[in-house]
């Protein structure tokens, strides 16, 4: 055991994902309970360390989050310590403010900060870990993105998001002969589609992995309609491209640090497909943050309960600079270091894309 260890904190941040407050009831209720640490919570991500806005967290404040989505933390995708932007002079610049953050821990004692996010949150673990910070990340995003895991927490519950939406679409698509059009989160990989484009039942799952072409997908749907079958289901991840083609862009978000927002593609391959299939109506639907909110899965809530439990074991292990990772069944970990820009992708020869393409599924190859 970490004997020099009083104190914790802990921060979410970048988008709000089903499991955060699983995770911090998980770290909370393990580390005062198993090792009498004791447990703040940063308000708003870096920015509630950068202004030193926390909560104590103990039994009590936890009670009752296991199952609710979002983060009584609350979080923000904007604030990046290392590259944050102040008012000097009456004018707006951007400075590393990270030293300001180093001190504020210290100031309250706080001996480790555990950090619940995806790999921007994580770059900035990374970072302050790089700078004498005692960090422990926990992998968070629906995205399942994350190297040197198996699998995030969240991305079973968007999933499920996305599956209870198609079992809709499909009836709606059956009465009225439609082809129905699914855009979903995943940035740029296709884990999300993939997963529940199989479990929903669609005809065509479109993903960042495998740049599809127009003419495969029409050949799709007349083969469809051929057999006796006029609708089709479309799940396309908000990543995918056309062959040749280019990111579909939503907009830009200047004062971010990953300023480019990825949607418009299932309208923008809806209008494409209606200039090439005459006979059939054809109609899009973007999830967008649903599949972020809600209740949080079964499946995710026992994910994140390990991670949480396993980040205070690497906190009494001394396994600092780490990320708590599921490889086989098992939990461990991976050196932030190892974790930070190596995203994880969909393998184009994985075997779940073989077994989608033996129901008959279209990538759009």
């Amino acid at each position: 055991m970490n004997n020099q260890v009083k104190k914790i904190g802990i921060l979410t941040g970048g988008g709000d994902c089903p499991g955060l407050n699983a995770v911090i009831r998980a770290v909370t209720k393990a580390a005062i309970a198993n090792y009498g640490y004791e447990v703040i919570g940063y308000k708003f991500g870096y920015r509630g360390l950068y202004n030193n806005d926390f909560i104590k967290l103990d039994a009590h404040s936890v009670s009752g989050i296991l199952h609710k989505g979002g983060t009584i933390l609350y979080s923000s995708n904007k604030d990046n310590l290392f590259d944050y932007q102040v008012e000097e002079n009456g004018q707006c610049v951007r400075k590393d403010v990270s030293d300001v953050a180093v001190e504020n821990m210290k100031k309250e004692g706080v001996d480790v900060l555990v950090v619940l996010g995806g790999d921007g949150t994580l770059t900035s673990a990374r970072d302050f870990a790089r700078k004498g910070v005692k960090v422990i990340g926990v992998p968070k995003t629906i995205d399942n993105d994350l190297s040197k895991t198996d699998v995030t927490f969240g991305f079973n519950s968007a999933v499920d998001v996305v599956v209870d939406a198609l079992d809709k679409l499909h009836t709606t698509a059956e009465s009225h002969h439609r082809i129905m059009v699914l855009e979903v989160m995943g940035r740029n990989a296709g884990w999300i589609a993939l997963h529940a484009g199989i479990a929903g039942s669609a005809d065509v799952i479109l993903i960042p992995e495998i740049p599809f072409s127009l003419d495969a997908i029409v050949a799709k749907m007349n083969e469809r309609s051929q057999r006796g079958l006029p609708f089709s289901i479309i799940v396309v991840s908000e990543g995918a491209m056309e062959k040749g083609g280019e990111l579909t862009v939503a907009k830009i978000v200047s004062d971010s640090p990953d300023p480019v927002r990825l949607g418009g593609i299932g309208n923008k391959l809806a209008i494409a497909l209606e200039a090439r299939i005459t006979d059939h109506e054809i109609r899009s639907t973007v999830l967008g943050h649903l599949q972020r909110g809600g209740i949080t899965s079964a499946y995710d809530r026992l994910l994140s309960t390990r991670y949480g439990v396993a980040a205070v074991e690497l906190i009494a292990e001394g396994k600092f600079g780490s990320m708590v990772a599921l490889k086989d069944g098992k939990m461990t970990s991976a050196p932030l270091e190892e974790v930070i820009g190596n995203n994880k992708q969909v393998g184009v020869d994985s075997e779940l894309i073989q077994v989608a393409k033996s129901l008959g599924v279209s990538f759009g190859e």
